[in-house]
Parts: structure tokens; C-alpha cells; sequence
């Protein structure tokens, strides 16, 4: 169905091409997911089957695409939309019409398609994607999650026979990404649809693979096959992965059902340490705690991390002159029965929350459960309608701006939102001039999340996760007192997600206090001394991480479920564990 004959693709002023030396076979009706850390050339590869590289993109094509036959180097996009749908990273783009069901029927009208067969598949795609309530909805008021839905469910409608899919999990909660990948394998089983994907969680889709095509590094041929086979040599791959390395499986397992079955020898290993041990080791490593061996894990008291906060000195370390973080006897951030309408959408209501400095929140919750309106509200970008909000003691919505960034940072779920210079140097240098930071503050955060990034590269010709990065960077230079941040592992490989972690934990540790947004589940497990459930606008469950997601099949993470009913949260605790039992062995 898909025919690369040595593709290679180079952008003008590249040192090298982005992808080189592709040859290879796509065969009809099959789900190949594009695997490979940020940068190294994914979304240029999906663009070269729906004819964006090089008609939109620009760069030059060499060798050979060829997609139902027909040669993308002489059909454009429009000329191949019948055959091919395509939805990329950003949704928002992607749009052309201003409700759900107009947009849905968009792409059939542009084909020609008949009324009676446009409403009928308007009606299955609404069921199929969970989103009949939302049909007369304005795409503008939908959560990013929903925005992503619809704009899977505008390309399924003119039903193609090849669909490009670049991160289409990325904004969705738990549920809503099995919904997507449960259509997706119906229609590659059923209908023969074939199915390119590139996605950075794994962990959500390397089960429904057919094939796995490798992109290890930027220009080098990319190795295509077997999941299992690919993942026992790919620098990136999920935790259930990592449990199989672990434990010198053979093939890996790629499902959790699969490592459960072939687990019991590392659970009855793991099953020396005390179940109590273990539940304190989920907070083992995570901000303001200590790092004690695997066998006697705890964390360190929470005193320690506030008891940070009161020196000014430790808590700015290395940023210049941002905004003190609070007093150690002060919530960083104070929500009381919070109540927001957006229009006619009661979007929170009686929600309670105090934020600790040092301490790390995750809001999880499905889509448009209110996470990303209960951190705008944080950040001043809305009014509460009833109850109170105080960051530094005061309504953000009320601060001037210039006060405001002393108190609280944002990354939004749009990182192009904070970009408006020409080069990434560009970019970093006004970040260290707003945050009065030492000059490089900006761009040694850069280097450090996602290396590799040439200096007078334009922020546009980054990948998302770079884009991100980038928005990340700036926003930490000034390293408020509270961060929050909106899907902050949207686009990033899992290298680039343990730089950030790491980043993360080193502000919690110095006194910020960060609350995150995220459907990332298993970023919650790695980082997050408290989960807070959002469900229509309400606080449903707030508490320990290990108290919360253990007890949680939706944000259970994959080593929690392999091993339950131990109480392990992620690889790393596994991992930790498992060579101080050696060396006790010893």
C-alpha cells in the first residue's frame, strides 16, 4: 500500500538530511507504529506519504513515495486526500469549520460524497469517538482531548485507505485513547485500512502493532519488524519493556496481561520487601524525598522539602533573581470552593485545593474534566465565578503581570503560545532578560531537556516535543515559586521525559511547589507525591500517588498493574529494589 524506494529528505540550512535511506514496504491493512526519540525525523516521514513533504514543508525529496500507486512527489495533498487521511500533532491546524459536526462532514463535501452517506457516517464517527454530546459544540470550547477526537474523526468519515496518524494519543485520558485505538483496529481488521502512526507513549500502543518501524537516530535507515524484536534493541520503549529487560524475557512481553503471566519469579523476588516497604517506596526518589536503598524505602518528611523553601539562596540556586518562592508556613497556592463557568458550561465547582511549596500535584481526569480551566484560573487567565483562589497570597487574576510571573509560570498545552522570536537563541535570550536570569540560563535548560538543537533553528521547524522543551525552558528560567503545567509530556520521548523529571524533581527539592495537568499516567508515578481526580468539574479523589492510582484501574501505571497487588509504581523502584537484594544476596 506503502512503497518507499530510498527516501531521504533535507531541509535547506540542515547539516544533514532528517531522514535518509529509507526502503521499505508497507503492507495493506496492517498498523505500523513509527517509534523513535524526538527529532530524529518522525513527522517528516508521515509528511512524505500525505504529500505535505515537500509541497507544504518544503526541503528536498529524494527517492521515491508511492502510495495506492500513485507517486507523492507529483500528486499534492488535495490529490491524494481520497486515499489519504492525515491527522497531525496539532489539532487545532487541522481544522476549517467552527462546530463538531460540520467539521466532521467537511472532508466528505470537499470528496463530493452523497448527503445521505455523509449523514450516516457523520452518525457512526460521533458514536465510534464518543462524541455525540459534543456534536453542535464550537471546536473552540473543547478541552484539548476533545479537539483531538474530532480531529481523528474528520479524517475517518471520507474513510481512506491509509491513515497517518502523528501522536493521536498525546491529549487524550486513558479511556478516551482506548476508545481511539479500539476504532483503529477495527478498521484495520475489518476494513482493511492501513494505518501509519508515530506515538511517544508506548506504552498505550505497541500491543496493537503489526510492525514497528525504528527511527533510532536523525538520518540513519530506519530497521523495521516484529514489535517484540524491535523493542529489544530500541533506546525507547515501555515500562512493561522495562520489566521484561528486567527480568531477561525472551521475547519481550509487550501487553500486561502477558508480563502478569510470565512475572511470578519477579514477584516473589520483590515479595521479600515488606508490602509496607514498598508502599513507602513510591515515594522513594520522587521530589523532597530522600534516596534510601530499595529495601528500607521512605520518604523524607515533608518539613524537609518546606524547611527548603525558607532559604532563598537554595530555592533560587541558578535562576537569576525570580520570584521567591513562599514562606515555609504558607501554601504555595490556596483554592476554596471554586466555582468557573465558561459560557454556559459550568466547567469546576466546589473545588478545594492548598499546593505545599515543595510538593508536586498531578490533576488527572478525563477529558474536559477541568484540569487545564483549574490551572488558567491559577494563572489569573480566568476569574474564579464563586469561591476564592490565592497564589502568593493574592487572586492572580488581579495581579498586574509583572508581579504575576514572580508568583506562578505556565506551560501551556500550546507551547507556540510563549514562542514568538526567530531562533531558539532568540527565544533564550529573552527569557533570561524577563526572568533577570544569568545569560545561558535559558539555553542550557534547552540543551539539557532535548540536546541536539541548533541554536539559529527557527522554533516552528521543531518537532512538537521540542517546541515544548523550548516553551519549558522558558518558562523555568525564571523558576517561579508555583509551576504549573499543562500536558507537559505531550510530544516527548521517554529520555526526554526522565530529563524533565529530573528537572522537576530538582525544583521540588529547592521549595517550588508544581501542579501538573496530565493524562500521562505513568509520569504521575514517577513524579507526583499527590493525585487529584477531576470528573465534571469535581474534586472525586485527592491523595497519595501510591494511595490513589494503585487503587485505580484507569490511571494505574503499567508496572502497578504487572505486579499487583505489590504496590510498585515504576521501573526505576523495580530496578532499585532488585540490586539491593543482590547485593544483600552477596
Amino acid at each position: 500500500m506503502i512503497r518507499f524506494e530510498d527516501v531521504s529528505v533535507r531541509y535547506e540550512g540542515a547539516a544533514g538530511p532528517t531522514v535518509q535511506g529509507v526502503d521499505l514496504d508497507v503492507p495493506e491493512g496492517e498498523l505500523v507504529l513509527l517509534v523513535g526519540p524526538s527529532g530524529v525525523g518522525k513527522s517528516t516521514l508521515l509528511g512524505t506519504v500525505s504529500g505535505l513533504v515537500p509541497h507544504f514543508t518544503g526541503g528536498t525529496l529524494r527517492g521515491r513515495v508511492t502510495v495506492a500507486g500513485r507517486d507523492t512527489r507529483t500528486h499534492k495533498p488535495r490529490e491524494l486526500a481520497d486515499v489519504v487521511g492525515t491527522v497531525g500533532q496539532d489539532p487545532l491546524a487541522h481544522f476549517v469549520t467552527d462546530t463538531v459536526e460540520d467539521e466532521l462532514a467537511y472532508g466528505m463535501e470537499s470528496l463530493g460524497i452523497a448527503p445521505d452517506v455523509m449523514r450516516r457516517r457523520v452518525e457512526e464517527t460521533l458514536d465510534l469517538l464518543g462524541l455525540a454530546e459534543l456534536r453542535d459544540r464550537p471546536i473552540t470550547t473543547l478541552s484539548g482531548g476533545q479537539q483531538q477526537r474530532v480531529a481523528i474523526g474528520s479524517v475517518l468519515t471520507p474513510h481512506p485507505r491509509v491513515l497517518v496518524l502523528d501522536e493521536p494519543t498525546s491529549a487524550l485520558d486513558p479511556a478516551a485513547a482506548e476508545e481511539v485505538l479500539a476504532v483503529l483496529q477495527r478498521l484495520v481488521h475489518d476494513l482493511g485500512t492501513t494505518v501509519l502512526m508515530a506515538e511517544h507513549r508506548l506504552e498505550r500502543v505497541v500491543q496493537y502493532a503489526d510492525q514497528v518501524l525504528l527511527l533510532a537516530a536523525p538520518g540513519e535507515p530506519p530497521l523495521l519488524g516484529d514489535p517484540a524484536e524491535v523493542m529489544a534493541v530500541s533506546p525507547v520503549y515501555p515500562p512493561v519493556v522495562g520489566l521484561g529487560r528486567l527480568a531477561g524475557a525472551t521475547p519481550l512481553p509487550l501487553t500486561v496481561r502477558d508480563a502478569r503471566r510470565r512475572s511470578g519469579g519477579l514477584r516473589e523476588r520483590l515479595a521479600q520487601v515488606a508490602p509496607d516497604d514498598a508502599r513507602a517506596g513510591a515515594e522513594a526518589g520522587k521530589p523532597g524525598a530522600a534516596q534510601p536503598s530499595a529495601t528500607k524505602p521512605g520518604a523524607t518528611k515533608p518539613e524537609t522539602a518546606r524547611a527548603s523553601a525558607a532559604k532563598p539562596e537554595t530555592a533560587q540556586a541558578g535562576a537569576g533573581k525570580p520570584g521567591a518562592p513562599a514562606p515555609a508556613d504558607a501554601p504555595a497556592a490556596r483554592v476554596g470552593g471554586l466555582g468557573v463557568l465558561r459560557g454556559r458550561v459550568e466547567a469546576l465547582r466546589r473545588v478545594d485545593l492548598t499546593v505545599s511549596p515543595g510538593e508536586t500535584v498531578a490533576l488527572m481526569g478525563r477529558n474536559g474534566a477541568g484540569k487545564s480551566t483549574l490551572l488558567s484560573t491559577l494563572v489569573g487567565l480566568l476569574p474564579p465565578t464563586s469561591g476564592t483562589v490565592r497564589v502568593g497570597g493574592a487572586a492572580p487574576h488581579r495581579m498586574p503581570p509583572r508581579e504575576l510571573i514572580r508568583h506562578v509560570g505556565l506551560v501551556p498545552q500550546e507551547p507556540r503560545d510563549l514562542l514568538y522570536a526567530d531562533t531558539v537563541t532568540a527565544e533564550c535570550a529573552a527569557a533570561d532578560r524577563d526572568a533577570d536570569a544569568a545569560p545561558g540560563t535559558c539555553r542550557a535548560l534547552v540543551a539539557e531537556l532535548v540536546p541536539g538543537i541548533a541554536d539559529e533553528t527557527h522554533p516552528r521547524d521543531l518537532s512538537e516535543g521540542q517546541r515544548l522543551a523550548l516553551a519549558l525552558a522558558i518558562v523555568l528560567t525564571a523558576r517561579p515559586p508555583l509551576l504549573l503545567l499543562d500536558e507537559p509530556t505531550r510530544g516527548l520521548d521517554y529520555a526526554a521525559k526522565a530529563r524533565l523529571v529530573t528537572i522537576l524533581r530538582d525544583l521540588a527539592n529547592r521549595g517550588h511547589a508544581i501542579v501538573l495537568a496530565t493524562h500521562d499516567v505513568e509520569l504521575a508515578a514517577e513524579l507526583a507525591h499527590r493525585v487529584v481526580i477531576l470528573a465534571d468539574g469535581e474534586v472525586v479523589a485527592d491523595g497519595p500517588t501510591a494511595d490513589v492510582v494503585v487503587s485505580s484501574p484507569s490511571f494505574a501505571p503499567q508496572v502497578t498493574k504487572v505486579l499487583a497487588p505489590q504496590p510498585w509504581l515504576t521501573v526505576t523502584q523495580v530496578r532499585e529494589a532488585l540490586e539491593a537484594l543482590e547485593a544483600t544476596d552477596e
